[in-house]
């Protein structure tokens, strides 16, 4: 019953590993979590699937329609995500996307597999991290800024790392996985004793946290892996449907609004536990969540001048006042709009060279107003849709509109300035030595380099031969 409603790639990945592998989770398209999950099968396996499925649809004529749309901000498993890096590849080019990126919560792990997958899919790729930060010693410290229920911490992208410094990165984030996963424990302890007291098995944190994670592969383990640890205790102890439902009301009490309870009502629903999930990060979240301290969150200067020492582009992730988040899973919630002003002189003095934000999340009026301050100030415009949940499509049309176009031209100058800093470091995009020509303000830079972006992951072109060619011309 359940392989009708696979589409035909999905449906052969999951014949093809039914023998090798426990059935684990229902997620996105009925696929089987485990079966995206690195720890189940290898990178060098994915790859090899991709690479098949590619042949194949190149065989038979299946080649998805492209578009211009591209984003920046995918998690992959190596956070917390149903996609492995080479999945996060193949929805992006079923989707049409020319190109995406892949943004893990404090780690660098999958970008290594999410440029080889591009590769082979014809692709543009870019890869960063995100991390929490504090803002002690500026002008924000105490301030609640992109990081709901805490002060004077906030989130920051570093775009284009370019892959050489991988090790560098993966040292840089070891401590802080540590510093997190101490809090991890302590937060699945204080939540075991919030659900012991109604009978609901406890969560053992190495087999039903840590192990689900990508932790011992340089993955991190976030809030959502306990929230996720959860949903599968309470499913396992009420079972799903309408005696889920009913068992959140009745036991615990939850007020479960309508759309939440006709998406847990269907048993067969293939994003049963992300539902769930997304519905439990607002009643026990709040309940179980222990501030993090400077060891996981260091400071914000630390964080932008390693990103910089790296070659990479250190953003600030935007969120602005909301009354609905497009991951359904947040409240409505005040953000910097009140004094974003002030918050942008801030963030130069931080040293930031990017701003990100995702233009389906807010309304033109606000991204209108960011973006008119990212000029004023000369900070890069960087665009990204973050995606963590099965329900959520890789398509962004938005970008396409005529106010974010150049947000497209963002995309490619962040991939070339990557591709270059990777051959040529100290080459990029905001480098004193960057290759780009002289006397080019900041939007000439990011012209030149997405010219250069599109010749270095689509034609496949290496960085000499790009520069080579700009010299002839």
């Amino acid at each position: 019953m359940l392989s009708k409603r696979l589409p035909k790639p999905v449906f052969k990945l999951k014949n093809y590993f039914r023998k090798a592998y426990k059935v684990l989770l229902l997620v996105d398209f009925g696929i089987k979590l485990g079966l995206m999950n690195n720890r189940l099968h290898d990178k060098s396996s994915r790859l090899a699937w991709l690479n098949a499925e590619f042949r194949n649809a190149l065989k038979n004529g299946e080649l998805p329609t492209r578009s211009e749309e591209v984003n920046n901000h995918v998690h992959s498993c190596y956070s917390f995500s149903p996609y492995n890096p080479s999945m996060i590849a193949y929805r992006a080019w079923q989707a049409g996307l020319q190109a995406v990126g892949i943004m893990d919560h404090d780690s660098f792990a999958g970008a290594a597999e999410l440029v080889e997958a591009c590769k082979i899919l014809g692709l543009g790729s870019t890869c960063g991290i995100e991390l929490r930060v504090n803002a002690e010693g500026t002008g924000m410290n105490g301030r609640s800024l992109n990081n709901p229920g805490s002060s004077g911490i906030f989130y920051m992208a570093i775009h284009g790392i370019p892959l050489r410094e991988h090790e560098r990165v993966a040292d840089f984030l070891k401590p802080i996985q540590a510093a997190r996963n101490e809090r991890n424990r302590r937060q699945v302890e204080k939540l075991n004793g919030i659900i012991s007291s109604y009978g609901v098995s406890a969560i053992d944190f190495e087999n039903d946290v840590f192990n689900y994670s990508e932790a011992a592969s340089g993955g991190s383990i976030t809030e959502r892996h306990i929230l996720y640890a959860l949903a599968v205790k309470l499913t396992e102890y009420f079972g799903r449907g309408t005696a889920l439902v009913d068992g959140l009301r009745g036991k615990f009490a939850l007020n479960i609004p309508s759309g939440v309870e006709k998406n847990l009502t269907d048993a067969d629903n293939p994003h049963y536990l992300y539902d769930l999930l997304g519905f439990l990060k607002s009643c026990f979240q709040p309940r179980f969540f222990i501030q993090p301290n400077t060891d996981e969150c260091i400071n914000v200067k630390k964080a932008v001048d390693f990103a910089c020492s790296v070659g990479a582009i250190p953003a600030y992730a935007y969120l602005g006042d909301v009354d609905e988040s497009p991951t359904g899973d947040k409240a409505a919630e005040k953000f910097e709009d009140d004094f974003l002003d002030e918050l942008m002189v801030e963030l130069k003095k931080m040293g930031f060279l990017a701003v990100t934000f995702m233009p389906p999340r807010n309304s033109l009026e606000q991204l209108q107003r960011v973006m008119n301050l990212c000029e004023e100030h000369g900070f890069m415009q960087i665009s990204g849709v973050d995606i963590n949940s099965s329900r959520q499509s890789f398509s962004c049309p938005e970008v396409l509109l005529p106010e974010f176009k150049h947000l497209n031209k963002s995309t490619w100058a962040l991939i070339a300035h990557e591709k270059i800093e990777n051959e040529l470091p100290g080459a990029g995009l905001f480098s004193r030595a960057s290759i780009a020509p002289d006397g080019l303000d900041l939007k000439g830079r990011i012209d030149y380099f997405a010219g250069l972006g599109v010749d270095l992951d689509l034609h496949r072109l290496n960085v000499a031969e790009v520069i080579s060619q700009g010299e002839d011309e």
